[in-house]
């Protein structure tokens, strides 16, 4: 149990195609299982790390200032890392932790009509790979996707000029990372590991995509916020001048936006009419 002054934040196991996938779930104190309180939205959240590395508590700010100012519950997933367990594992324990998260619905109080799915960096690449998935095998779809600096591209055509941006991340870095995940070079043209190849982005939730200007991956997020644009996705998109990869998810400013977005769409999706939130740092 960790401590908060309005969620009850826990961890547990839920069951994976290949083990106990670990979790963390934050649910506003005034939603916890056993309370009258109508179902709230759930954000699946999935950290970053280049798929070889991070952990629940690399998700932790994004995850607990979701939870707490959209008024919805969190369940951030530890996903299966390579190389020891490289494609597609970790798009399987997304999908398989999605379904427990269906399955479980009313003794965690969520509407499954407003599951959204989130993440950053290689959580981000995860986050759209769960929309294919769940797309594809016909699953209860999600109602929106918000995406922070994702990796979606193991081409890595587009990446940007390190140098020339300040990027903290390198190509190099982004290229190893990659080769641990995807063994297999046929596995580089997966939708599921390469949603930059996807061309039937049609039918997709609406996106929300952020990325930081002093990043290499930004060029590939944006273009993917143009291709489901094209397929008829709503989409919002928000460039962080002066900001890095890494320091983009705990950017304040961003998670303000993140919650905006999340409150508009659970409105519309059967949520109670809401006004735009500020936010207020404790004094």
């Amino acid at each position: 149990m960790h401590g908060s002054l309005s969620l009850d934040i826990r961890d547990f196991f839920v069951p994976g195609p290949l083990g106990r996938i670990p979790v963390r779930l934050y649910q506003p104190l005034h939603a916890v299982a056993g309370s009258q309180q109508k179902p709230l939205p759930l954000v699946m959240y999935f950290h970053g790390g280049g798929f070889v590395g991070g952990s629940l508590d690399d998700a932790d700010t994004p995850a607990r200032f979701i939870a707490q100012y959209s008024h919805s519950v969190v369940l951030s997933v530890a996903y299966s890392l390579a190389p020891a367990k490289p494609f597609p594992a970790a798009p399987e324990d997304a999908y398989a932790a999605a379904v427990w998260a269906c399955k479980h619905a009313d003794e965690l109080n969520i509407d499954i009509d407003r599951m959204v799915v989130a993440g950053d960096d290689a959580g981000g690449g995860l986050a759209v790979s769960l929309t294919l998935m769940t797309r594809d095998r016909c699953a209860r779809p999600l109602a929106a996707q918000v995406l922070i600096s994702p990796m979606l591209d193991p081409s890595m055509r587009l990446v940007g000029d390190a140098e020339r941006l300040k990027s903290d991340l390198s190509v190099e870095s982004c290229a190893t990372r990659y080769r641990q995940y995807l063994p297999q070079t046929m596995q580089r043209l997966h939708p599921y590991a390469a949603p930059l190849e996807v061309s039937r982005l049609a039918g997709l939730p609406t996106a929300f995509i952020a990325t930081a200007e002093r990043d290499v991956l930004c060029p590939e997020a944006e273009k993917y916020a143009s291709g489901l644009m094209l397929a008829g996705v709503p989409t919002q998109v928000a460039r962080f001048v002066g900001i890095t990869h890494g320091a983009l998810r705990t950017h304040i400013p961003l998670l303000t936006e993140i919650v905006n977005f999340l409150r508009c769409r659970f409105a519309k999706n059967g949520g109670d009419h809401t006004i735009p939130f500020a936010f207020q740092p404790s004094l």
